[in-house]
């Protein structure tokens, strides 16, 4: 063996000679000193590691044999990292002893003064015409100001906005005596959106409280904007405050141009969109890299400092199913769920039970977490409608439901979007003013239709699901579903867009015979009356059971 060896050292020097090589010469010369010396320890087997490599092969006992010739995979999958169990004493400062829920909130508060706000920012609320607080308020500011995880669940146009917003502008705004160290603190709350219309109607309710100094302080991130300005932006006016959507948020993140890493918010609205499996890659980053995870070191109870740099998690939506739930117990540290004249520990709350193949799935009387974000998804004030037509006569029906209502600011929803432009022109061609707004319209001609609607001079908007988050128009008085949502949280979504901050709004459904049975399977699920209705001769006329 040795003399095969030395054979073939001799022809690589050979070679090594011939092409004027003396790296390689001297690279072969070390590796033939190194087998020398393995030769002569006859003691010791001939194995790659005592030639000098990193690692072997790994052989196969006879168990693993087995399990191989079985089919069975014997690669080790690694576990995911223990938890660290950190003693109370180490959250000490940030989250105290459990306390009673109930007393966390005064939930008939009859002024923000009432909820621990500086009198600075009340007095700015007053100028914006805010002087009382919402039920979801009352309960929501307090809690978040006790440094507590919260999950906000309340129907949309309730007010949760402002719920969030408030609690934070108290901490990280400009309105708190020891506020000379603003300009160096960085961004200090980051805010998710998973819409363009929702972000910017975010930025426009904290400019509102702002006011024309300060409003700099926000800035937003949304998709569809110019990134190189939002980064200037991000640069020449240091906010505290950054509104964006995930992918916007995660690419200037990754760029090196947004650091959230002492970032003491994180919220997240409309939670339960943001679960989607569209936005899973950037949600994971923006939670690896916005702040440092509630209760995630002993190092909290040291120093201001260290607290400081803890992430407070908010989640916000209308509803919540028991997918929020999970990622409340999974990214917050012992969070509540706060609704209006009500918060309690998310970990109370049980798991939905599962389904067998022979029962059917549990409705609104069976208890959960669904069932109590369905009791508070829908704003109090609504009335409830469905009309049975032909498909080829629903626009028709639209036509006469708006005019038998009298509504003067209508939200349509249909399913696809190719079906949006095909519905305004028929309309249009019945004299009706209306127009269509959906993803593929830029930043401009979307913000241009709002600014339309709004002043009146669009009576119908007809939109898809994707834009049903984030429309904040007051003056909408009439939703229209020109086909049915996929199901009751999404019905809740869209009949939010009426009825908001405690006006009166109507929805109507307008579907087939064979729909009928959705109908009044959302009815049991959301636990509201939707009577049947026909629109005749210019009037509503309900038809008897």
């Amino acid at each position: 063996m040795s003399a095969l060896a030395a054979s073939r050292v001799l022809l690589l020097v050979g070679d090594a000679i011939s092409s004027g090589k003396s790296c390689v010469f001297s690279r072969v010369t070390l590796r033939y000193r190194r087998y020398s010396r393995v030769c002569s320890e006859e003691s010791k087997s001939l194995t790659l590691k005592s030639l000098g490599f990193k690692s072997e092969v790994p052989r196969s006992d006879g168990n693993e044999k087995n399990k191989l010739s079985k089919g069975i995979s014997t690669i080790e999958v690694p576990r995911n990292r223990e938890k660290k169990v950190i003693p109370r004493e180490a959250n000490a400062v940030r989250k105290k002893e459990r306390v009673d829920v109930s007393a966390l909130a005064p939930f008939a508060a009859q002024s923000f003064s009432e909820l621990g706000l500086p009198p600075l920012l009340v007095e700015r609320l007053g100028k914006a015409g805010y002087n009382i607080p919402t039920d979801v308020q009352a309960a929501a500011i307090p809690t978040i100001l006790k440094d507590h995880d919260v999950v906000i669940q309340s129907y949309t146009g309730s007010g949760k906005t402002l719920a969030y917003v408030l609690p934070i502008l108290s901490e990280i705004g400009p309105f708190r005596e020891d506020d000379e160290h603003r300009s160096k603190m960085g961004v200090q709350a980051v805010v998710l959106a998973p819409s363009r219309e929702l972000g910017m109607q975010i930025v426009r309710e904290v400019e509102k409280i702002l006011g024309p100094e300060d409003k700099r302080l926000v800035q937003q991130l949304v998709g569809g904007a110019n990134k190189s300005r939002q980064e200037e932006g991000l640069k020449k006016n240091k906010p505290v405050i950054v509104v964006g959507t995930p992918g916007r948020v995660a690419e200037i993140s990754a760029s090196g141009k947004l650091q959230t890493h002492n970032c003491r918010y994180l919220v997240l609205d409309e939670v339960d969109e943001l679960l989607a499996f569209n936005f899973r890659e950037d949600m994971h980053r923006i939670l690896e890299h916005v702040g440092r995870r509630s209760g995630a070191g002993q190092s909290v109870a040291n120093s201001p400092k260290a607290r400081r740099a803890e992430r407070q998690t908010i989640m916000v939506s209308a509803t919540i199913p028991f997918s929020v739930i999970r990622a409340a117990r999974s990214w917050g540290y012992e969070p509540l769920l706060v609704q209006a004249k009500s918060v309690v520990p998310i970990e109370n709350i049980p798991a939905p039970a599962p389904i067998k193949p022979s029962e059917t799935p549990p409705d609104s009387t069976s208890g959960g977490a669904t069932t109590q974000g369905q009791v508070q998804s829908l704003p109090p004030s609504l009335t409830h409608y469905y009309s049975i037509t032909r498909l080829q006569h629903k626009v028709d029906m639209l036509r006469r439901c708006v005019h038998a209502l009298d509504a003067k600011c209508v939200i349509v929803f249909m399913n696809h979007t190719k079906q949006l432009k095909d519905t305004v022109f028929k309309l249009e061609a019945r004299g009706m003013k209306a127009a269509e707004l959906h993803g593929d319209l830029s930043k401009l001609a979307r913000s241009t239709i709002l600014k339309k609607l709004r002043k009146g001079d669009v009576r119908v908007l007809l939109t898809n699901e994707l834009s049903a988050r984030g429309l904040d128009i007051p003056e909408c008085d009439l939703v229209v579903n020109l086909e049915l949502p996929t199901d009751s949280t999404h019905y809740a979504h869209r009949a939010g867009r009426t009825g908001r901050l405690g006006r009166r709004g109507t929805v109507v459904s307008i579907c087939e015979e064979s729909e009928v049975f959705v109908v009044k399977k959302m009815q049991k699920q959301l636990g509201v009356v939707m009577e049947s209705c026909e629109f005749a001769e210019g009037k509503l006329s309900v038809n008897g059971d």
